[in-house]
């Protein structure tokens, strides 16, 4: 089950664990306090703003919607890749967001985490790129333009 995957308990039947629906995400939220101490105020402002906005519009079970790592059993990818829009950063934020309305069991393991100079990231412009994808899957789905496939199909 999820509670034995999350727990470490890998000798648990494949077969069995691929059958269920849960997801499970990585999560750096434990290493909040350490890394804030190495962002300059201003990063750690806009990491502050967007997970506020994750959190009002989007996700609200997941601490750390970006972290790389997620795990999903075999019918969780069925039901969250068949609704998937976004193709950029903010795919995250949608395939959680999706979980929580099928009500697929979510839960944050901690990884260990490394900063590797040369990210990707544009500070403002990323976040404003983010904060519209953000506001975008809030609203189309909202206004029923994207439609969530139930587990029926």
């Amino acid at each position: 089950s999820l509670k034995e995957l999350v727990k470490g308990d890998y000798l648990v039947e494949a077969e069995r664990i691929s059958n269920e629906v849960a997801l499970v995400c990585g999560s750096r939220a434990h290493l909040e306090q350490e890394a804030i101490a190495t962002r300059s105020l201003f990063r750690t402002l806009l990491m502050h703003g967007f997970h506020l906005l994750v959190w009002l519009l989007c996700v609200r079970s997941v601490r750390d919607t970006q972290c790389g790592f997620k795990l999903l059993t075999r019918e969780a990818t069925r039901l969250c890749f068949r609704s998937l829009h976004v193709e950029r950063w903010a795919f995250d934020v949608e395939l959680l967001y999706l979980a929580e309305r099928l009500n697929i069991p979510l839960s944050e393991v901690c990884v260990n985490w490394t900063e590797i100079d040369g990210s990707k990231i544009v500070p403002v412009w990323s976040w404003l790129q983010m904060g519209r994808d953000l506001f975008l899957i809030w609203l189309r789905y909202m206004i029923g333009a994207w439609k969530i496939h139930s587990k029926h199909k």
